[in-house]
């Protein structure tokens, strides 16, 4: 019956559901499986790359004996908290990702599935937004409730929408258009466009592993798509307000909210130097930073306008770097 099926599910004497869940959590650390073929664990898998690390996980993610706990406590059988805590302070996952890599090394093993070096990948889909979100100082941590409706483009839903209330979608007004992207509306036949651009799954069916690409249109969403744009001038105004008086210590602190470092001088220099152009610009064309600053719901705060829309400009620069998108 169900229940002797749920209990066989989580037996010891039963090893796959504790190793296909500990090569999942793997996978989203490290970028890849142990097994690589994450969505296929039987006669057509690929064979784990190292079999041993993969039992050892999944006896402990059952029987925990050198499992960290959480805030102290024990680990418990099934710890999934655990778990990640245990792989995120791993010798392996802690390595540098942008070391010189030895030719020799990276010829052998492109895909690292050695682990001779930290895992670097882009995001997900979801993280992208929500870390930009989360720097401008636009994020609503709320948690739960009902579906939001962020950004989406005009008559985006209107031609698979022919009953319903997504014809002639309306975004939110306030929180709803700053909450995590797991909370956003979605149509299971028509993704929104953005998060489609990044590899989301439409949900026609079951997606284990997503695709990984970087593609122009990225880079596009990122530079033009209303809610960067929006995110960009909320964090310009981060660097106004919070990051000092002078425009090195300004760059220095937006650099360092979005990368977690300090700029090389070479990226002070061009930070600078782009801020010095664009402010001219904007101080001689007041009308393009006056369009610029209406990006978006929330309204921008009262300081030098053509400033302001520099600082955006630096904004968006910054979250459209490698490193903000990608996990190094």
């Amino acid at each position: 019956n169900r229940l002797g099926l749920a209990r066989w599910i989580v037996d010891s004497n039963n090893p796959l559901t504790a190793r296909v869940w500990v090569n999942r959590v793997w996978e989203k650390f490290m970028g890849t499986g142990i097994v690589k073929t994450t969505e296929n664990f039987g006669s057509q898998a690929e064979w784990p790359r190292h079999p041993e690390l993969l039992d050892w996980l999944a006896v402990e993610f059952m029987q925990p004996t050198a499992l960290p706990g959480v805030d102290g406590a024990p680990a418990q059988a099934w710890d999934m908290k655990a778990l990640q805590k245990l792989i995120v302070m791993s010798a392996a996952y802690r390595q540098s990702s942008t070391f010189r890599i030895p030719a020799a090394l990276l010829d052998q093993d492109p895909d690292n599935r050695w682990l001779g070096r930290g895992p670097r990948f882009r995001l997900t889909a979801e993280a992208v937004r929500d870390q930009a979100l989360a720097v401008s100082g636009l994020l609503v941590e709320k948690i739960g409730g009902p579906s939001v409706r962020p950004y989406m483009p005009d008559g985006v839903w209107d031609e698979t929408s022919v009953y319903g209330d997504l014809r002639n979608y309306q975004h939110d007004k306030h929180d709803g258009l700053y909450r995590r992207t797991i909370y956003t509306i979605w149509k299971r036949t028509a993704a929104p466009p953005s998060q489609m651009l990044f590899d989301a799954p439409n949900r026609e069916f079951c997606t284990v592993i997503r695709s990984r690409t970087n593609t122009p249109l990225q880079a596009l969403s990122l530079l033009n798509e209303v809610t960067f744009v929006e995110a960009s001038r909320k964090l310009g105004e981060r660097m106004l307000r919070e990051g000092g008086t002078t425009p090195r210590e300004r760059l220095s602190y937006g650099f360092q909210l979005v990368t977690a470092r300090m700029p090389t001088p070479t990226e002070f220099e061009v930070l600078e130097r782009g801020l010095a152009e664009d402010l001219q610009k904007f101080q001689s064309e007041p009308t393009a930073a006056e369009k610029l600053l209406q990006q978006g719901e929330s309204k921008p705060s009262s300081v030098d306008q053509a400033e302001l829309a520099a600082y955006t400009l630096v904004g968006n620069v910054l979250l459209n770097l490698d490193e903000c998108i990608t996990r190094e």
